[in-house]
């Protein structure tokens, strides 16, 4: 084998090396980001949850306080009248 056929078997050898590893190495970082995003979806869904909470305990006192200052008639005895 000639010494030119030796250099571009190496070179070819080195440069389908490195397409390879690069390859690898991007698709473990977009697994990386990928999971990252799953971890802020979930701190977001348990934000939006707590937000969602505290809004429901803020209408439920409101809710309280208004039946407390004026009458409220249930839905059964709206029926009636």
């Amino acid at each position: 084998m000639s010494t030119r056929a030796k250099v571009t078997l190496a070179a070819s050898l080195a440069f389908s090396s490195f397409i390879i590893w690069a390859v690898h190495y991007q698709q473990s970082r977009e697994r990386e980001d990928m999971f990252q995003g799953v971890i802020r979806d979930d701190a977001r869904r348990l934000e939006k949850m707590r937000q969602r909470e505290e809004e429901f305990r803020e209408s439920s006192r409101k809710r309280e306080m208004y039946e407390q200052v004026q009458n409220v008639i249930s839905s059964d005895q709206s029926n009636k009248i």
